[in-house]
């Protein structure tokens, strides 16, 4: 029988440690993030803005402490149930889009939402409502390397839209975007949280992306310093 989850409301992490080795890289993270919260990470390269991400994402697992999804402690599900829960709660956007090559716009996003189990006519019709929302209408049957690198982020923030989660997380999102497209991704993102209710979580070097969020969180040495 396959597990139900309801989309997750709010993000509450509780004293998140996390080590490689004995380099110990978060130090006891508490983070708190409200539905449809814009919320920047920031701080220098090796504070733990990624790990604390990845983690916050259930692609890793952290040491000690517990992170709560809608009131649900996801530390507790096992390994299907977690694959199963993220798929259909968590969207994820990185700096290098991993888009399949192989495929065109369309068949990229759709990808999640098969995974998900929706039908392959209700997976296209939503693929193409984000692409066109997106500006990309013309572009839906073109493969990757027939898009500039603009249009392959906002591919990459199609799939992770797909199955309607209430929590996106972005990773240097704008990373290797010019300033143009970077201005044009950052503003999406407030219009997306504004049209689709969504929680948007940004690690981020960029601070004119940073200025544009409801809070910005600075990490140091693998703590919040300021919230």
């Amino acid at each position: 029988m396959q597990q139900v989850f309801l989309f997750l409301h709010m993000l509450k992490a509780q004293s998140i440690q996390k080590s490689y080795g004995a380099l110990q890289i978060l130090k006891g993270v508490d983070l708190e993030v409200s539905k449809g919260e814009i919320v920047t990470i920031v701080g220098a390269s090796g504070a733990g803005k990624s790990t604390l991400l990845n983690i916050i994402g259930t692609l890793d697992k952290p040491d000690s402490g517990q992170i709560f999804l809608n009131d649900l402690e996801v530390n507790r599900l096992n390994s299907k149930q977690l694959s199963a829960f993220r798929n259909t709660n968590i969207g994820f956007i990185f700096q290098f889009h991993h888009l399949l090559a192989e495929f065109n716009a369309i068949e990229n996003v759709c990808i999640p939402a098969f995974i998900a189990g929706t039908s392959k006519v209700e997976a296209e019709k939503r693929a193409a409502h984000l692409l066109n929302k997106l500006g990309l209408k013309e572009r839906m049957h073109h493969k990757p390397n027939q898009l500039s690198g603009g249009e392959q982020q906002r591919v990459a923030v199609a799939r992770a839209l797909i199955n309607n989660p209430a929590l996106v997380l972005a990773d240097e999102p704008s990373g290797n975007l010019d300033s143009a497209n970077a201005r044009d991704l950052h503003e999406l993102f407030v219009d997306l949280r504004d049209e689709f209710k969504q929680t948007f979580i940004i690690v981020t070097h960029n601070e004119e992306l940073a200025g544009l969020s409801d809070r910005k969180v600075t990490m140091k040495d693998g703590l919040i310093v300021q919230s």
